[in-house]
This record gives C-alpha cells, sequence and structure tokens, in this order.
C-alpha cells in the first residue's frame, strides 16, 4: 500500500484534536483557570503520534477507528499530564514545551500539577465512560485501560521517570539507561500499539508481535530524542542541548550520536519485521516506524 505519510498523519491529528475538543469541558466552565490550563497543554501543539499509533493498531483489524478515538484521547491526555509534571521545577525545570512557555511558567506550579492530575484522572473516566457506549466489548475495554494503567504508573512511565532523576549528574550503564528509555518513554509507545489490537480483538499471537513492534520503535523514539536534543532544529520547541547541560542520562552521551543513530534504525528494522504477518495491512505502521527515526524533531 502506498500512501502519503505526511498527508496521513495531518488528517489524523484533525480528528483527534476534534474527538479531544468534543471530551475536554470548555475553558469557560468553571473555575475557569483549571480548565483553561488543561486545554493550554493539550492543545499546545503536540503530533499525537501516540494516539495516531493506536489508531493504526486498530486498523489492522477494523476499517472504521471511531470506536477507538476515546482510548486514543485518553492516551494523549496521559501523554500530556507526564509532560505537565515532567516540566516542573521539582522535576526536569523546563521554561518551554514546543516553543511556547510550559504550563507552570504560565498558571503557576499548583494549578499546573492540578492540570496534569486532571488530565490523568479524566483519562481512566473517558475511557470507561465512552468505552462502554462504543461497542467494544466491555472485556476489552477493560484490558485496554489496564494496559493504559500498567504502562503509565509503577511498571512503566513512572519507574522511568524516577530513574531518570537518580542517574541525572550521576554515572550510570547501558542497561540502566534502556531501563530508563523503555519505562518513561518506550512503554506508553508500547501501550499505544497493543491497546489499538486489544480494542480491536485481535488474538494473542498477533498482541504479542504488536507489543514487540510497540516495544522497540518506543526506544528507538527516545534514542532520536536524545540525538535531536542535539542536532535538532528550532521545531523541537526547546533549546538544543538541554539534556546535556542538565546531565540527563542520554544515548549519545554514553555511545556517540553516530552509534545512537545507528542503535534506532537497527530497532526500527528489528521492530518492522513483526509486522510482516500482517502482510500490507501493516504498511502504515511500518511508515510510521520508520518516520520516527528520520524526524527532524
Amino acid at each position: 500500500m502506498s500512501f502519503d505519510l505526511q498527508e496521513y498523519l495531518q488528517s489524523r491529528k484533525e480528528v483527534i484534536d476534534q474527538a479531544l475538543e468534543q471530551y475536554l469541558p470548555p475553558a469557560e466552565r468553571y473555575p475557569e483557570k483549571i480548565h483553561q490550563a488543561v486545554r493550554y497543554s493539550v492543545f499546545s501543539g503536540g503530533k499525537r503520534l501516540r494516539p495516531i499509533l493506536l489508531l493504526a493498531s486498530y486498523e489492522l483489524f477494523k476499517p472504521d477507528f471511531h470506536p477507538a478515538l476515546p482510548f486514543a484521547c485518553a492516551l494523549e491526555m496521559i501523554h500530556t499530564y507526564s509532560l505537565i509534571h515532567d516540566d516542573l521545577p521539582a522535576m526536569d525545570d523546563d521554561d518551554f514545551r514546543r516553543g511556547k512557555p510550559t504550563s507552570h511558567k504560565v498558571f503557576g506550579e499548583a494549578i499546573a500539577i492540578l492540570a496534569g492530575d486532571a488530565l490523568q484522572t479524566e483519562a481512566f473516566s473517558l475511557m470507561a465512560r465512552e468505552g462502554l457506549k462504543s461497542g467494544i466489548e466491555p472485556e476489552r475495554v477493560l484490558r485496554a485501560i489496564f494496559e493504559l494503567g500498567e504502562s503509565a504508573g509503577l511498571n512503566g512511565m513512572v519507574s522511568g521517570q524516577v530513574m531518570d532523576l537518580e542517574k541525572q549528574g550521576r554515572e550510570y550503564n547501558l542497561e540502566e539507561l534502556e531501563f530508563i528509555h523503555r519505562h518513561k518513554t518506550g512503554a506508553l509507545i508500547r501501550a499505544s500499539v497493543k491497546i489499538g489490537g486489544i480494542l480491536a480483538g485481535a488474538g494473542e499471537e498477533d498482541l504479542t508481535a504488536l507489543s514487540e513492534f510497540g516495544e522497540r520503535i518506543g526506544l528507538a523514539f527516545q534514542i532520536m530524542d536524545d540525538v535531536l536534543d542535539l542536532k535538532g532544529d528550532e521545531r523541537l520547541g526547546k533549546p538544543l542541548g538541554s539534556d546535556l547541560k542538565k546531565e540527563k542520562a542520554t544515548y549519545p552521551a554514553l555511545l556517540g550520536l553516530n552509534k545512537s543513530e545507528g542503535q534506532a534504525k537497527k530497532l526500527v528494522a528489528e521492530a518492522v519485521k513483526f509486522l510482516e504477518r500482517f502482510g500490507e495491512q501493516g504498511e502504515v505502521l511500518c511508515s510510521l516506524a520508520r518516520f520516527l527515526v528520520e524526524r527532524e524533531y
């Protein structure tokens, strides 16, 4: 199957943004400040890669992705909450995100914390509320909710963030670095691919293949984020070299730029092999995987 990837990404982003607009309360709702803060971060220009991956995975098995939209939006809410909290002075202490002042710089630390809290809880409320209206079997809805909870919590993103903080300015080895990246970033990307399959009723062998695919592209994505921190462009929305200045644990700092890029490409090559079982239907996911290591921001 041949298609225009940029057109695909833009069209899916528009669909997801429209759904988020529908699911989130309006900025005018009382108390206005918290709703403004939530919307400020959600609609700050993200690429929506994680929800797009979820929808693409769902479409491997079902032609109409709309029943999976609430879950795609919930995934983006979880991702956005994590960014709000990561940017806080107690964490990464970032002043800019996607070229705009971070939430705590605009609304203050307390409201930024609450905006992250609100998005996290709203995500699970949305999946339960809309998922049961979607026509998807309740067992699949429950399994999808569990999968997202596992990837975002102690067994995934939270543990990765803890180790990221622990190793900042300290020595670390490749095993520790891989743990950080697989959990802090990779877990949510793996979940996005797997959840799409779960919701569509994929069999266990197909889900295993999707999970292996997601595991590899999740790690590749974060390696390339490390690389782009040193050689990206202004579209990154943050100063180049910020990870280096903060002495964060990164692949380029440990292995160098060339080896890091090579590792990301190797992971994507491994990942797409797991999609061979799907034939031409897997081409969209393959293209998305390659985009992760070819992107410039």
